[in-house]
């Protein structure tokens, strides 16, 4: 075998001869039982950011509204800090020329929020990490508020998730249905967790995913958390659904594969769970990228 040769040589002990190992896929000899090895595949396609295709200078003369608000969100978002409170601009005033300008500088990115079945808000995350547009519709669909946001997370976020959601979990776990095993213990979990959290800021999370947990396990944990009013769903990679629940700061998170197969479930006590907001040095990009695309403008 030459120094180059890369290939693994296996020896037959029995009859001396030598082969190639290979390994994947397809390499093992089948399963007496005919059983195959599934294996799970995780999330794929991260994306990524693109710049906007903008129209030039001279095409936007008559649209300084919005190159004046967008200007004024850049100049605002230089001092912003997350600690703060977010950073909101009006577009309401505006007409559909100007608010076209602004969709193509802010694009749609991969996080949106719904609320409840109604559908009176409607929100997304543009291609600008931590920029979000918000609408608020009318009964008959007609948008009555139209604004830019800047935040980790819409305020409304955290100001309407839990509105009238139960202080804690209050169920009878004397008289439990059948096949439920190991919820009573999460539901005491979740109970004192939600009271350390609300006392001292501590945030837990739950992995229900390595925990020996039964379907009826977990409808018995959803029916007792009740349905919350906020979904965030995320497809940065692979998919990502964090939904409140009806029980104070405790949100339902599950990661998807391409498959749309559940990876990872988990339960999370804390204001918003991390994943479903912009981080501070994403904002702090966008800043410098929203500077960037208003250049052509100036």
């Amino acid at each position: 075998m030459s120094d180059n040769d890369n290939s693994i040589i296996f020896t037959d002990a029995m009859s001396g001869s030598t082969s190639a190992g290979l390994t994947g896929p397809g390499s093992q000899p089948a399963e007496v039982d005919g059983a195959e090895l599934d294996i799970l595949q995780l999330p794929s396609g991260m994306d990524t950011y693109d710049a906007p295709l903008l129209p030039e200078p001279e095409a936007v003369t008559h649209l300084q509204p919005a190159v004046a608000r967008l200007n004024q969100l850049q100049r605002l978002m230089r001092n912003y800090s997350v600690e703060g409170n977010n950073i909101q601009i009006d577009l309401s005033d505006m007409d559909a020329h100007n608010k076209d300008l602004v969709d193509q500088v802010c694009g749609e990115g991969e996080v949106s929020i719904l609320f409840g079945s109604h559908q009176e808000h409607r929100i997304q995350e543009s291609v600008l990490a931590g920029i979000w547009r918000i609408q608020t519709l009318a009964s008959n669909g007609q948008i009555v508020n139209d604004r830019l946001e800047v935040g980790p997370i819409p305020a409304m976020v955290k100001q309407v998730s839990f509105t009238g959601a139960q202080a804690s979990i209050n169920a009878d776990l004397d008289n439990l249905p059948p096949g439920v095993l190991n919820a009573p213990s999460l539901v005491a979990e979740i109970n004192e967790k939600i009271e350390t959290f609300q006392t001292t800021g501590e945030e837990h999370t739950i992995n229900l995913t390595l925990l020996p947990q039964t379907e009826e396990d977990l409808g018995f944990l959803a029916n007792c958390l009740g349905q919350g009013k906020c979904t965030v769903l995320s497809r940065g990679y692979g998919n990502c659904r964090v939904t409140s629940t009806n029980t104070q700061n405790v949100w339902w998170v599950q990661y998807f594969n391409s498959q749309d197969k559940n990876i990872l479930n988990s339960l999370e006590i804390s204001t918003v769970p991390e994943v479903a907001c912009a981080a501070a040095e994403d904002i702090s990009d966008s800043t410098t990228r929203l500077y960037e695309i208003l250049e052509i403008y100036q």
